[in-house]
């Protein structure tokens, strides 16, 4: 509504917008998508942390597992995904499941890299029959250290985000404060085929450098 009062004066357009406006919710939750990720992923580096330590102390995966469910339990809500998964990955071991299986079976329902990798190094680190312990532990080192890395690459970024969203209202801020103060000097712009045309093209224009901005602060590690 408000792109169409600044930029058209008119609802007339608005089925012509409505791809810009699928596409701004379409990132809208990516952008969800992605904090929801990067939530669970620093959960999962908690996890995956307080296995590594309960197997130092001597506990078989399975138990380890168990465990670390355990542990991290006073650390996040009840509600919390990764306290669901590890609920259900200890059930699933009481249901006599190896622990390659439980594990597989989260990576697939996460679909997250960092997970399928720890999987995929338990995995091998079994079948390899050597030090398969010293193994998982060294694979949590380095995927927690990449995790670790990327929550600072994320706040890092964080002002640059505030600052992109600051820039993509000027626009707004700046036609709509001319609007309504010097409405004569607009005027020629709205209730026309040249104007609409005018605005047209600075809505591709402004679209344009949106997503190349998107495109820019969004850095994967």
């Amino acid at each position: 509504m408000l792109m169409l009062y600044v930029f058209y004066d008119s609802l007339l357009p608005a089925p012509f917008l409505f791809p810009i406006w699928m596409l701004y919710i379409k990132d809208w939750y990516e952008d969800i998508s992605k904090k929801k990720e990067q939530e669970f992923m620093q959960q999962f580096r908690d996890s995956i942390q307080a296995v590594a330590s309960v197997l130092k102390a001597g506990y078989s995966v399975e138990n380890a597992i168990r465990e670390a469910g355990r542990d991290i339990a006073p650390l996040y809500t009840e509600n919390t995904r990764i306290r669901r998964e590890y609920e259900r990955m200890t059930h699933q071991l009481d249901m006599n499941m190896t622990a390659e299986d439980v594990l597989s079976g989260l990576a697939e329902r996460t679909g997250q890299e960092d997970v399928k990798n720890f999987v995929n190094v338990f995995s091998a680190a079994k079948k390899s029959g050597g030090d398969s312990i010293s193994i998982i532990r060294n694979a949590v080192k380095i995927i927690s250290e990449k995790i670790d890395t990327e929550k600072e690459i994320q706040t890092m970024l964080a002002a640059k985000k505030l600052e992109f969203d600051i820039m993509c209202a000027v626009p707004f801020a700046i036609i709509l404060y001319m609007k309504l103060t010097f409405t004569e000097f607009l005027s020629v712009l709205y209730g026309n085929i040249t104007g609409a045309v005018i605005m047209s093209i600075c809505i591709c224009v402004y679209m344009g450098a949106y997503s190349f901005g998107r495109r820019i602060i969004r850095i994967e590690v």
